[in-house]
This record gives C-alpha cells, structure tokens and sequence, in this order.
C-alpha cells in the first residue's frame, strides 16, 4: 500500500474527528501536534507518533473505565508503584498502609489533572485524567532518576 494514501486516509479521518468535535463544541487533546505532523508531510514520523498517542490515549481511556466499572480493583494492575506514591506525594497525602484501590488512585490523578473530587462531581473524566497522568509520569520519573543515581540521596 502507498504510504501517501495511508497519511490521506488518517489525514481525512483527523478532519472528520476535528468537525465532530467542532460541531459538539469539544476540544480535542494532541490534535494541534497530530496536524502539525500532517504539514511536515514525514509519513514515518506521523505514523510512529500516531501509534503513540493511541498507546497513551488506550491507558488513558482504560483508566477512566476500570476506575468506574471495577473500583476495587487494586491500583498496581494499572499503575507502577512509584505512580502510585507520585498520585499521593503529590496531592499531599500519606501513602495508604493497605494497597489502595484503582479508583482511588484515579480520582488522585485526576485531581493533579483539575478534577475537584466535590460529593456530586461524579467520577473524573478522560482530560483530568490525561493531565494529572503527566504530571505523575514526571514526578515518578523524577523518583526513578533519584533512585538510580546512587548518590544515596532519597527524595520519597
């Protein structure tokens, strides 16, 4: 198959994916990189990225299920241990003794992410989550770095 009508093909289905949205009045997270890759014209480089978004973009959406379907579930099936302590660090609150449930670990994402976590507010949605998700990456890669570069110093 031509790789240029693979890029039309993803090119026509962004344009489609940006007038819905449009016409429902939502925004739509990376669409400004995805297009910006679509200028540059570099088939490989839009292909490679576009395999990463939809990665992060499952984990993302998988999160946000699991934690409405299955809240009990324990959070290390989806999150690494220093995700976990990331989601609790950062939002000031001690790592729980018991291992803590997904949901609880999503709603402590989200709420990185501008989720309120208010008694009516339900439960946190794909943004939040996507948001909170990048800053709890940082950190944990932070902890990661600290760990492994021996100086002996420990930040968490």
């Amino acid at each position: 198959m031509d790789p240029g009508f693979r890029v039309d093909l993803h090119q026509n289905d962004l344009n489609l994916a940006l007038a819905s949205a449009r016409a429902l009045g939502l925004a739509l997270p990376n669409t400004a990189a995805v297009q910006a890759l679509f200028i540059c014209g570099h088939v490989a480089k839009i292909e490679r990225a576009l395999a990463l978004f939809m990665v992060v973009s499952w984990r993302i959406a998988r999160l946000m299920r699991l934690g409405r379907t299955c809240p009990d579930l324990p959070a290390s099936l989806m999150f690494a241990p220093d995700e976990i302590k990331a989601a609790y660090v950062l939002t000031n609150k001690p790592s729980p003794s018991a291992p803590p449930s997904l949901n609880e670990v999503v709603r402590r994402v989200a709420m990185l992410g501008g989720f309120l976590a208010r008694k009516g507010d339900g439960e946190p949605g794909v943004k939040t989550i996507w948001i909170g998700l990048q800053r709890v990456m940082d950190f944990a890669a932070g902890v990661r770095f600290m760990r492994d570069s021996g100086d002996g110093v420990s930040c968490v």
